[in-house]
């Protein structure tokens, strides 16, 4: 095995995706915009090879102010190695955010491995960048992402006491999608109680698009608290499974159908770039509320998360309500009890209505308010980088 670290001091986090607010009204030349490999905002990356097994790695540990970074491994045939890194590095800032908001001890982390699951994942592979993993002391506990999944955890476990998303009968979470659900359940109600004064979907109308694993379970959570649900999904096997368990559901043929319906809420539970400017401008809801990850197309000022407040529409950021299945696997870490971490995720109820409280008192958009808010916990950590305790 070879490894090539680069590393750089714990500098105060960059900007997230969405706006940040302005640090000062001092004039200064405007900066040019960072390359999207540059590392300097990181505290650490680093490259993994083990020729043996064909393992191609990069993990990124971007801030660990409030603690060891935790971020899942993302399985992907990258084209290059500089799209790879592209992407960890936008990933792992994000957990920074992630974590801060949901107010669990932990920075934020992020890990790709190069190359297609489906063919190239072998336990031998799996084992050494779990090696990779343990050589770093603790500084970044992984977890399942794209590509991976809980029996890719109790492997990568097997070189690693870092790895969490494990099987019950490896001492872990298992399927993080439950907590994930719950937790976006829990921001749509608070969005709820903000705008309409009740902390209930009970009569509304909802629109889910994409009914996987979190989609499916937030249906549930819908049905049973009273709501009118509509979905939509690619896989029409798993909208009519869903329809057998809860009859009164109903479906449409795809997502443009979905966000032009007359809705209350719009749940994006699929893949990333949900809202973009069309989906923005035909949507009916008042609240956009869902599990899928980087929902926003155009970050930044004057971006999406700017688009949907003119428009009138409540959005809750994903970071925030989505942040239950790290709730989830953080508790392995303590010896995982279900109850205890079900705990963590309904406070997201409370941390969504945080951040659009702040929203509006300072009037901004819930995107920039959550960011603000991540900054301030993230500030108010260690100055300096988090090392193992010896």
């Amino acid at each position: 095995m070879t490894a090539s670290p680069v590393t750089a001091p714990a500098p105060a986090p960059s900007a997230p995706a969405s706006e940040a607010p302005a640090a000062s009204s001092a004039p200064s030349a405007t900066p040019a915009p960072l390359a999207p490999t540059d590392t300097s905002g990181h505290e650490q990356v680093v490259f993994c090879s083990d020729p043996k097994s064909g393992l191609r790695a990069i993990i990124s540990i971007h801030n660990t102010a409030l603690g060891p970074a935790l971020g899942g491994t993302r399985f992907y045939p990258y084209a290059t190695e500089d799209e790879a890194l592209a992407d960890v590095l936008r990933l792992s800032r994000g957990m920074s955010y992630k974590n801060a908001v949901a107010g669990i001890p932990h920075g934020g982390g992020k890990a790709v491995i190069i190359g297609d699951p489906n063919s190239d994942k072998s336990p031998e592979l799996l084992r050494a960048f779990g090696r990779f993993v343990e050589s770093l002391g603790g500084r970044y506990v992984t977890a399942c992402d794209v590509g991976t999944y809980v029996q890719d955890m109790d492997v990568v476990s097997e070189t690693t006491r870092f790895a969490t998303g494990r099987s019950p009968e490896n001492g872990g979470a298992g399927d993080s999608s439950v907590l994930t659900a719950f937790g976006v359940f829990q921001g749509m109600r608070a969005a709820a109680q903000h705008l309409w004064g009740e902390p209930t979907l009970k009569g509304r109308r909802v629109g889910i698009a994409g009914v996987g694993k979190v989609g499916r379970i937030l249906a549930g959570h819908l049905v049973e608290d009273g709501a009118q649900v509509v979905v939509t999904d690619v896989n029409a096997a798993a909208v009519d499974a869903l329809k057998a368990t809860h009859p009164g559901i109903e479906s449409v043929s795809d997502v443009a159908a979905l966000v032009r319906s007359e809705l209350d809420v719009y749940a994006p539970c699929a893949l990333g770039g949900a809202l973009d400017d069309d989906t923005v401008d035909a949507l009916k809801a008042t609240i956009v509320c869902g599990g899928a990850n980087n929902q926003l197309v155009t970050e930044g000022e004057g971006g999406t998360a700017d688009r949907l407040v003119a428009r009138g529409i409540t959005y809750c950021p994903d970071f925030l309500v989505n942040a239950g299945g790290v709730i989830q696997v953080s508790d392995e870490l303590l010896g995982f009890d279900f109850d205890r971490a079900k705990v963590g995720a309904t406070a997201i109820f409370e941390h969504t209505l945080e951040v659009l409280r702040t929203a509006d008192e300072h009037g901004t958009s819930p995107a920039a308010a959550a960011d603000h808010i991540a900054e301030q916990r993230m500030a108010a950590g260690s100055p300096t980088i988090w090392l193992p305790t010896r």
